[in-house]
């Protein structure tokens, strides 16, 4: 569905509206996935969905219903099952009127139409060049490759109306050696901007330079994690940025607006039109989205709001809000990481003794406010020895505080987006010190 036909059903479906004040969010998306393993594509799926929400308030009541039939009688009980599920609701005296919305423009090229057109020959492609990898190396590979093409459109009775169309391509490729493995991954909004070749071959050499792994003492290390395993682990911060955490004090951040709680390198930012995010310019309530800087030089300037924790605590709405109802507040969706001045080859080339790591996984709370996780090391962890990559490792679990590492981290060069159901993050590869393992494995 076109933005200007999404646009004109979002008029039409509130020219039902009843209530106090009526959001009409419409999510329509065209999504593809092949999975393959072992050199064989294994599952090939296909949906195409047009998605309306109807948010009503009524008295200060919020009711939410959504359904994905578009027929006039169909939208018209939506609307009147909004309305009424408001009128049951508690009342929230804090509850703030909807934003009027205010010009937005999406970024250039947000929206593709190679991945949008991609059909499945396209994506077995991407997938034939890692079997060919796979083979010529005696290996054995597992992954995906994707494609969404997605439409946006946010409208309520306080004039606010705002659309977005946006596509995404992603892949990633673990390749299988005896006793290792290797991972890569790319993602774009273009989907001829993705380099399976460059990905298949990443992925590869990681497992072949990674075989026959020795294991080390656990205890505090230098490490250098690539983009892809800081992604994993920054995501687990990236609430903490929201205005409902620093307020019921499960942010790091909390009272610390203004302070230096990072070290003074450490510079991030929300921003939806950096080029390697390219994402969309408004929130879920039809909000324009700020790119501000959450941390500055260290020193935390800001947390992200939507309408209602705006109002709450007397700040500007950046326009972060999620579809309604949620129970996590506003949330970055855009955080980007500003890069080093070295190479991940000279981060290596600077480590005395220390290990390199390609990936995390199994990433798990320990303290929230403290920012404390537990996980492993995944799909390709090296040791470090004067300044050279000496073999694979085995896998070993750690326990550490993200912003205690990130007092004391240095940042690589080349940027890289990862993204998956939970998050996008644009991020360098980091050298952190004393980063703590507390066991290994007999992988």
């Amino acid at each position: 569905m076109r933005a200007e036909d999404r646009e004109k059903f979002a008029k039409r479906t509130l020219s039902h509206a009843r209530a106090d004040q009526t959001e009409v969010a419409i999510y329509a998306e065209n999504a593809a996935l092949t999975r393959f393993t072992h050199q064989d594509v294994h599952q090939n799926v296909a949906s195409q969905d047009v998605v309306v929400s109807v948010r009503a308030i009524v008295d200060g009541r919020t009711g939410v219903a959504s359904a994905n039939r578009t027929d006039d009688a169909s939208i018209a009980d939506l609307v009147a099952r909004a309305t009424e599920l408001a009128r049951l609701a508690p009342r929230d005296p804090a509850l703030p009127e909807l934003p009027a919305g205010g010009p937005t423009t999406a970024p250039a090229g947000a929206y593709a139409s190679a991945t949008a057109e991609a059909g499945a020959d396209l994506r077995a492609q991407i997938c034939d060049t890692y079997f060919r990898i796979a083979e010529r190396d005696g290996l054995w590979c597992a992954g995906y490759a994707k494609t969404i093409a997605s439409g946006v459109t946010v409208a309520n009775t306080n004039g606010a109306l705002a659309s977005y169309d946006g596509t995404f391509a992603g892949t990633n490729v673990k390749m299988n050696a005896a006793d290792s493995t290797g991972f890569a991954e790319a993602c774009a909004a273009d989907v001829g901007s993705i380099d399976a070749t460059a990905v298949g071959e990443t992925a590869a050499r990681k497992a072949r330079e990674t075989r026959a792994p020795r294991s080390v003492e656990p205890g505090a290390w230098t490490v250098i994690l690539e983009a892809p395993a800081f992604a994993e682990l920054l995501s687990y911060i990236s609430d903490h940025f929201s205005a409902q955490a620093y307020d019921e004090g499960s942010s790091f951040c909390t009272g610390g607006l203004g302070t230096a709680l990072l070290g003074d390198n450490v510079t991030i930012r929300e921003d939806y039109a950096h080029p390697l995010v390219l994402g969309m310019p408004f929130d879920f309530e039809g909000a324009p989205t700020e790119r501000l800087a959450l941390v500055e030089n260290g020193i935390v300037r800001s947390v992200v709001t939507d309408s209602y924790w705006a109002h709450k605590l007397d700040m500007p709405n950046t326009g972060h809000a999620l579809p309604a109802p949620n129970a996590y507040g506003p949330q970055p969706r855009a955080i980007v990481v500003s890069p080093g001045s070295r190479t991940t080859e000279e981060l290596i080339a600077s480590t005395e003794r220390g290990l390199l790591v390609s990936r995390l996984w199994y990433v798990r709370t320990v303290d929230q406010r403290k920012a404390i996780v537990t996980g492993m090391t995944r799909d390709g962890t090296y040791l470090i020895e004067n300044g050279r990559l000496a073999g694979g490792v085995r896998n070993m679990r750690f326990n550490h505080s993200i912003v205690e590492a990130l007092k004391r981290c240095e940042f690589g060069l080349d940027l890289h987006r990862s993204s998956n159901e939970h998050y996008s993050v644009v991020t360098p590869a980091i050298k952190i010190e004393g980063f703590t393992f507390s066991s290994g494995t007999e992988f």
